[in-house]
């Protein structure tokens, strides 16, 4: 068993905060240890929740058109959320709860994958991992913060809203121009300091 399965085991039987109460299943993620891109998403939604698998439900139809349309092949990049399990309601998970995870699993992933890229999806992603909001104000930069991390609307936003799933795919495209020609240049951006 690699070490991606073994987190992925501790993260289906995780009860470390109260959505594991509500949850169907826990949705580690997917991909290979190889990726060299890596998605994070806010948290899994209704289909997601009830097969065990990120972005199978609307939103991951949206990103499947992107990936598709960038060149990207999507059983070579790892997508995960920023939480396992599906809050009630699809609401926004706690600060306690998104703690909990990035602690306890997320990290681990991340420095298991050392991906050349993590594309972080949303505003609930993009504030968990780096401190940074407004995402329209980081929207579409690459973003050098100790890795390499690009923000962009959910897909989920993105499938609701002509003129954001029109960013979003320009974003995509960008991405699998950087994959394809992982020597150009890019100027890193000034953060400020991470999240507390």
């Amino acid at each position: 068993m690699s070490d991606l399965q073994t987190i992925a085991q501790e993260i289906r039987v995780c009860t470390l905060c109260p959505l594991a109460n509500s949850r169907s299943l826990a949705v580690p993620g997917e991909g290979p240890l190889s990726a060299r891109l890596m998605f994070i998403g806010e948290a899994p939604g209704k289909k997601e929740d009830l097969q065990g698998k990120p972005f199978v439900g609307h939103a991951g139809n949206v990103l499947n058109r992107a990936l598709l349309n960038a060149g990207i092949k999507r059983s070579e990049v790892f997508l995960t959320s920023v939480v396992k399990c599906r809050p009630p309601n699809n609401r926004v998970p706690g600060q306690s709860e998104i703690h909990s995870c990035i602690t306890a699993h997320l990290q681990r992933q991340i420095r298991l994958i050392d991906p050349e890229i993590i594309c972080l999806l949303g505003a609930t992603a993009t504030r968990a991992l780096l401190g940074l909001s407004p995402l329209k104000a980081v929207r579409g930069q690459w973003i050098v913060k100790e890795r390499r991390y690009f923000a962009t609307y959910h897909p989920a936003g993105a499938g609701r809203s002509h003129a954001w799933n029109n960013l979003f795919q320009v974003d995509i495209r960008k991405l699998g121009a950087f994959l394809a020609n992982n020597k150009q240049e890019i100027a890193p951006m000034s953060t400020g300091s991470g999240p507390t």
